[in-house]
């Protein structure tokens, strides 16, 4: 060892060997998901079977959003100009912050706050829930996780919060949250749980390190900036005026897994 010397304990890597918290990475292949490697990178141990589910669905829940979302238009911006697809990509990342993805984040402060709060006084969820209202109304801030330009019942929200109490993994977070929004709503504000929200609630039942929650995001909508990139390049003019809303689907036909 030399004072140069540092130490990680994500992966070890040995001649003909990687092993990733521990197991390795060939034993890995093609017996867990994706969603499984994400959770044992991040929590270290590999999940249960209902929490590998839920990981997964957060996964697929934001994959892709269309391509009016600020990323989306951000990696077709730049894929636009001839910029290689790592560019565009980048470029779409990079725009997700605290007023588009990023507030997941956010969400689970508040969450946070709210769940601490009625472990210190012994006050309700509801009323605690109605407490963070009316301190969010009275200094103009809005609460991370709660409304949407488009939905007004977020189906991704639904199927996330269904999942979570079928699994047996909704807690403290999500009753945090729905608290919240039936609080909104009471005050004259009735705002949707956006998937952002619900993430944030089931993340927090998950005890994922909240400084790790928008990373959640960012893991599930590179597939999604990815395509939005390349579309770009292959099926419209380079440097293009692109309209945010003037945008017609046409893909495969509304079709169901049955």
């Amino acid at each position: 060892m030399t004072d140069l010397s540092w130490n990680t304990a994500i992966t070890e890597i040995k001649p003909n060997e990687v092993r990733l918290r521990g197991y390795r990475i060939d034993d890995l292949m093609g017996s867990i998901s994706f969603a499984e490697a994400v959770y044992l990178a991040i929590k270290g141990e590999l999940p249960s079977a209902n929490v590998a589910k839920m990981m997964n669905a957060i996964l697929v829940s934001s994959i892709d959003h269309g391509a009016s979302p600020p990323s989306a238009l951000a990696a077709r911006t730049v894929a636009s100009t001839g910029a290689p697809l790592n560019a565009a990509v980048a470029a779409g990342i990079l725009s997700i912050n605290r007023h588009h993805g990023g507030a997941i984040q956010g969400c689970i402060k508040v969450l946070k706050s709210g769940i601490d709060r009625v472990h210190q006084s012994g006050e309700t969820v509801d009323k605690i829930a109605a407490n963070l209202v009316s301190e969010h109304k009275a200094s103009g801030k809005r609460i991370a996780g709660l409304g949407h330009r488009i939905h007004t019942n977020d189906p991704r929200t639904a199927k996330l919060f269904q999942l979570a109490q079928e699994l047996g993994i909704a807690g403290e977070g999500l009753q945090m949250i729905v608290a919240i929004q039936s609080s909104l709503a009471d005050a004259g504000k009735a705002l949707p749980i956006n998937v952002d929200g619900a993430i944030a609630a089931v993340l927090l039942d998950l005890d994922i390190p909240s400084e790790l929650a928008n990373a959640m995001f960012f893991i599930a909508r590179v597939p999604g900036l990815i395509l939005q990139a390349h579309e770009e390049q292959t099926r419209e003019r380079p440097m293009r005026r692109i309209h945010p809303t003037e945008i017609s689907y046409d893909g495969p036909a509304p079709r169901s897994l049955d």
